[in-house]
C-alpha cells in the first residue's frame, strides 16, 4: 500500500483528499495543529476504510513544525508516495492594514513551507523513480491582488518549475488552483461568505477527484471547474492595468488580501 501525506488535513480540501485517498486504499500521514482533531480523523479513516492514519501534529508557521514534516518525508523505512501541501490561510485587510508578522507568517506558509516540503519529499521520490507532489494554489495566483495571490502565484510557477526539471525521472508535480470551496478558510480569517454567488461554489469531494485525475493524466497545473477554466480564460485576455482595478473591488467584497 502507498502512503499520502497530507498537510493542513483536518478541514476542506486537505480533508477531502484524506477521504478520498482512504477510500482508495492509501495509508496516511495527516499533519495539522489540533491533536485531538486530527486523532478523531484517524481514527474514522481507520475504521472505515481498514487503512493506517498516522497523525503528525506540526504548525507549519514555525521552524519545528516544518522541521518535524521534513523528517518524515526524509525517512527511507517508511516512504511517503504522494505529497499534498494543502496548509494555508488568509489574512482580512487591506496591504498596510494587516500587521508585517501576520504578512511574513503567510510567506513562511505558502511559500518557504511548500518549498522545503517538496524538496524533502521529491528527493526519495526521485530516488526511487516514483512519487507525486500536489501543491494547493489558487485562482487568486493568476490575478494581481494582494499577498495572498502573490503567495499562490509563487506556488504555481515554483511548482510547474519543478516539474519541468523532473521530466523524466518519475515524479509528478502538481500546482492545484481552486476557486471559492466550502471549507473552514473564510471562517478563520474572519471573512463573510453570504455576498459570494452560489455558482462560484466548488465542493471539495469533485475537487479532489478532478485534481488527482489531471495528476495522473501527468498535468502541472489544475483548474478543476469548467466555470473557472472559463474565468481564468478571460483573465488571460483582459489588460493587466483593467484587471488589477477589477480584481481589487472583487477581493475587498469576496476574498482574501
Amino acid at each position: 500500500m502507498t502512503t499520502a501525506l497530507i498537510t493542513g488535513a483536518t478541514a476542506g480540501i486537505g480533508a477531502a483528499f484524506a477521504r478520498r485517498l482512504a477510500a482508495d486504499g492509501h495509508n496516511l500521514v495527516l499533519v495539522a495543529r489540533d491533536t485531538e482533531r486530527l486523532q478523531e480523523q484517524a481514527t474514522e479513516l481507520h475504521d472505515r476504510h481498514g487503512i493506517e492514519a498516522e497523525v503528525l501534529t506540526a504548525d507549519l508557521s514555525r521552524e519545528a513544525g516544518i522541521g518535524a514534516v521534513e523528517e518524515r518525508l526524509a525517512d527511507r523505512r517508511h516512504p511517503v508516495d504522494l505529497l499534498v501541501n494543502n496548509a494555508g490561510f488568509g489574512n482580512k485587510g487591506r496591504f498596510l492594514e494587516v500587521s508585517m508578522a501576520d504578512e511574513l507568517t503567510m510567506l513562511k506558509v505558502h511559500c518557504e513551507t511548500v518549498l522545503r516540503l517538496t524538496a524533502a519529499a521529491a528527493g526519495p521520490m526521485k530516488e526511487r523513480g516514483r512519487g507525486g507532489v500536489v501543491n494547493v494554489a489558487s485562482v487568486a495566483a493568476f490575478v494581481p491582488r494582494g499577498t495572498y495571490g502573490a503567495s499562490k502565484a509563487w506556488v504555481v510557477q515554483f511548482t510547474q518549475g519543478a516539474a519541468r526539471d523532473l521530466a523524466g525521472t518519475g515524479v509528478r508535480l502538481m500546482a492545484l488552483c481552486p476557486g471559492f470551496v466550502r471549507t473552514e478558510f473564510h471562517q478563520r480569517a474572519g471573512m463573510g461568505t453570504d455576498n459570494i454567488p452560489g455558482w462560484m461554489w466548488l465542493d471539495a469531494d469533485k475537487l479532489v477527484a478532478s485534481a488527482l485525475s489531471d495528476l495522473a493524466k501527468g498535468k502541472s497545473l489544475s483548474i478543476p471547474d469548467p466555470r473557472y477554466k472559463a474565468l481564468m480564460g478571460v483573465v488571460k485576455l483582459t489588460p493587466r492595468g483593467l484587471l488589477g482595478g477589477l480584481t481589487s473591488r472583487t477581493g475587498r467584497k469576496y476574498g482574501p488580501q
